[in-house]
């Protein structure tokens, strides 16, 4: 039987892409390798959103090339957002001329009739598409999901917002609402073959329906739908735009016990000057208000956010803007990142590139403020209940449960459990990083 293998790098829409290529290439026989060199055909599902994730993915497509060498007829694949850069199907050929097929962000659900192609024709293929030639093709595709547990859902593509810094709505084109009812059924579906945490996806869940496609629902309205369909479960999304999220979408999530209570509200700079270089549009006070908000309707909310340190421009003082922001609102978790060029961005040709040591100081610094904040906050956590999925484990070994916040509990106890139930978890204590607890 033929093999695939697949690399994965990005965000979770890429992961939920790689289930789509996945469940097309079983479709056609082919069964996951536990290693690339067994594999018969070799995908690269790429992501640019920063220079290190791209020199990380050329160094792992040029390790292919003796593996190729060995293997005639292997086929290797380029797809996702890397491939949809202009002009990069073409370098990448020019670099790697053993790749076979590269396909864009816009066309992963076409990767099966790519494939027969070249098996017919042994040509290499560019079916890299732009935004305005993508067809919806969700229905009818085979998904092999990662988790028995997790599910993600596409409810939309694309963004509008066109940070100055991002190279996001170059590659994945304009944004795209799905039919509600595509989603409803594909929920339900899911809850029917025991998925327990549904997570709904978009790279701004919060504009959803305001292309007009939706028949009038946004995504409040959607939210609240899902929230009320019968089963235990979890509703989770991701990623909301503190400019997008409205006051009745925090409504909808306080009110329903199975959407989860914890957001991910990336703020990117505490600075105002810097927030408009960026194209944010919206200002700290907005940003802090809208937080006040959420918190007044959910008191126990977990945050958690994004941050760019050394945006071009960016002084010691607006610097500072953001540490005081995030010692404001203590968030639980925040991802971190050195800004980094991306070509064809407005924030690529700006002045005052910031020098990488400044960067770093400035990184390695709010990474030991916001450790310290987490430590404090996860530490506080002793002596509360939290709902949470049991997904790991069995009784000779122990157990392992994932709260509503993402943290992972080890928990305490002699009971044979259930993979896959939900259980209120006493949390008892906090050490290395995870939250322990016995059941209630």
């Amino acid at each position: 039987m033929k093999k695939y293998f697949i690399y994965t790098y990005g965000c979770q829409m890429n992961v939920h892409e790689t289930e789509k290529l996945a469940g097309i290439l079983q479709d056609r026989g082919l069964q996951l390798a536990s290693q690339v060199e067994d594999a018969d055909v070799v995908i690269f599902n790429t992501c640019c959103i920063r220079e290190s994730a791209e020199q990380k993915i050329l160094g792992n497509i040029g390790a292919i090339k003796p593996i190729k060498k060995k293997k005639k007829d292997l086929i290797v694949a380029v797809c996702g957002c890397m491939a949809q850069q202009k002009d990069m199907a073409g370098n990448l050929r020019k670099k790697f001329p053993f790749i076979d097929i590269v396909f864009g962000a816009n066309n992963i659900e076409f990767f099966g009739d790519y494939l027969d192609t070249y098996l017919n024709q042994k040509k290499f293929l560019n079916k890299v598409i732009e935004d305005e030639q993508y067809i919806e093709n969700e229905q009818g595709i085979s998904m092999v999901r990662d988790n028995p547990f997790y599910a993600y859902v596409n409810i939309m593509y694309g963004c509008n917002n066109f940070c100055t810094y991002c190279i996001v709505p170059y590659v994945r084109g304009r944004e795209k609402s799905r039919n509600p009812e595509e989603i409803y059924k594909e929920v339900k579906t899911l809850l029917e073959m025991g998925y327990k945490v549904i997570t709904l996806l978009g790279q701004n869940v919060n504009s959803y329906g305001l292309d007009g496609n939706t028949n009038g629902v946004n995504f409040a309205k959607l939210l609240d739908t899902i929230a009320n369909f019968d089963g235990d479960f979890e509703l989770r999304f991701m990623t909301s735009h503190p400019k997008d999220i409205s006051d009745e979408v925090i409504e909808v999530m306080a009110k329903n016990e199975k959407i989860s209570k914890t957001l991910h509200l990336p703020v990117q700079s505490g600075s105002n000057r810097v927030l408009k270089a960026m194209n944010r549009n919206y200002t700290r006070e907005h940003y802090l208000n809208t937080i006040e908000k959420i918190r007044k309707a959910m008191p126990n909310i977990t945050l958690s956010t994004d941050i760019i340190v050394g945006f071009p421009g960016e002084t010691d003082e607006e610097y500072q803007e953001t540490v005081d922001l995030i010692k404001t609102v203590r968030y639980h978790n925040a991802f971190i990142f050195m800004y980094s060029k991306r070509k064809g961005t407005i924030a690529e040709k700006m002045d005052n590139q910031i020098p990488i040591n400044i960067k770093r100081e400035r990184i390695h610094n709010l990474l030991k403020i916001q450790h310290e904040i987490s430590e404090e906050l996860f530490h506080e956590m002793i002596g509360t209940t939290q709902r949470a999925l049991i997904d790991f484990g069995n009784k000779n070994e122990g157990y392992i449960a994932k709260a509503q916040c993402g943290k992972v509990i080890k928990l305490i106890t002699d009971k044979q459990i259930k993979l896959g139930s939900f259980v209120n978890v006493e949390i008892i204590d906090y050490k290395k990083g995870n939250l322990i607890g016995r059941i209630k």
